[in-house]
C-alpha cells in the first residue's frame, strides 16, 4: 500500500507535505514552514502526526516546528551534517541511511548545493521523492553554500531516479522558472506545452507542485546540461556539463 500524500500550502509560496501510511496510521510531515496550515490539514484528514522530516535548515522550512510540536508531538529527523543548524533532532541521518514512514522505507539522499547538508527523501515503493529546494518544478534552488559542480551532481542523482517518480518540491516557483526555461530552450515543444499548462493552473489558482520526474527530464533546463540544443543556445556546444549547468544557473540568477 502506497503513501497517501497531501500538499499543504504555507507562507506565501512554500509547500509542506503530509505523507500518511494507511496500514499503520503513521503520518509524517516534510518540512514545517509554519504550523497552522499543517495542523489544519491533520485535523481535516483525521491523521495523527508521528514524524517530522526536515530537508535543510532554512527558516522557511523549519520555523513552524516549535509550534507544531507543542500541539502535535512527533519524532524529528534530519541530516547529521546539518544538525548543528537544525532544530533538535531525535534522529540524525547520513546519506544512504533509511527513513521510515510507517511500513514504508525510504532513502536519504545528499543533495547539497543550495545548502551544504541539504537532503532529499526518496520512497521507492510509493515512487515519490521530497526534494525541497534542490530539484524544483522546472528549476532548482539557488546555489547559496555549495559549488556549482556540487549542485549539478546532486541534480544528477535525482535525475537517475525512476522516471515515474513524483517530485515534491518546496516552492511555487514554477511559472517564473517556466518563463526562464524558454530563454535557454526555446524550441522544445514539450517545454512549450508544459508552460501553457503551468499558466493555466496558475490562472485557476491551482498548484503546479508536485511534478513527474519524466516531465522534468524533458523540460527542466537544469537537468539538461548535456542537451545539444541548450548548449547551442548558450554558445557552449561540447562544453563540460558542469560549466553548462553553471551558466544556466547564473543566467537564472540574473533573470
Amino acid at each position: 500500500m502506497t503513501l497517501q500524500i497531501v500538499t499543504v500550502p504555507c507562507l506565501s509560496d512554500n509547500y509542506a507535505f503530509l505523507a500518511h501510511d494507511p496500514a499503520t496510521g503513521d503520518t509524517a510531515v516534510i518540512d514545517v514552514p509554519e504550523a497552522g496550515p499543517i495542523l489544519s490539514a491533520l485535523t481535516e484528514k483525521g491523521w495523527t502526526l508521528s514524524d517530522v522530516l526536515l530537508t535543510h535548515h532554512h527558516g522557511d522550512h523549519v520555523d513552524g516546528l516549535s509550534e507544531l510540536l507543542a500541539q502535535a508531538p512527533a519524532r524529528v529527523v534530519g541530516a547529521a551534517a546539518d544538525a548543528h543548524r537544525l532544530p533538535a533532532l531525535d534522529a540524525a541521518l547520513k546519506p544512504g541511511d533509511t527513513v521510515r514512514i510507517g511500513e514504508e522505507e525510504g532513502e536519504v539522499i545528499d543533495v547539497s548545493g543550495h545548502t551544504v547538508g541539504h537532503v532529499a527523501f526518496h520512497f521507492p515503493q510509493s515512487r515519490v521523492a521530497f526534494t525541497a529546494d534542490s530539484l524544483m518544478a522546472l528549476g532548482c534552488g539557488r546555489v547559496f553554500e555549495g559549488s556549482m559542480p556540487q549542485m549539478h551532481e546532486s541534480l544528477c542523482k535525482l535525475a537517475a531516479l525512476p522516471p515515474d517518480t513524483t517530485i515534491y518540491s518546496g516552492h511555487e516557483y514554477t511559472l517564473k522558472n517556466a518563463k526562464f526555461a524558454l530563454t535557454v530552450d526555446p524550441d522544445n515543444p514539450k517545454l512549450k506545452s508544459r508552460v501553457e499548462e503551468v499558466e493555466r493552473l496558475r490562472r485557476a489558482g491551482q498548484p503546479t507542485v508536485p511534478s513527474r520526474l519524466d516531465d522534468e527530464l524533458a523540460t527542466n533546463p537544469f537537468l539538461r546540461a548535456t542537451d545539444p540544443d541548450i548548449q547551442a543556445t548558450l554558445g557552449m556546444v561540447g562544453a563540460d556539463p558542469d560549466a553548462v549547468f553553471a551558466e544556466i544557473r547564473a543566467r537564472k540568477d540574473r533573470f
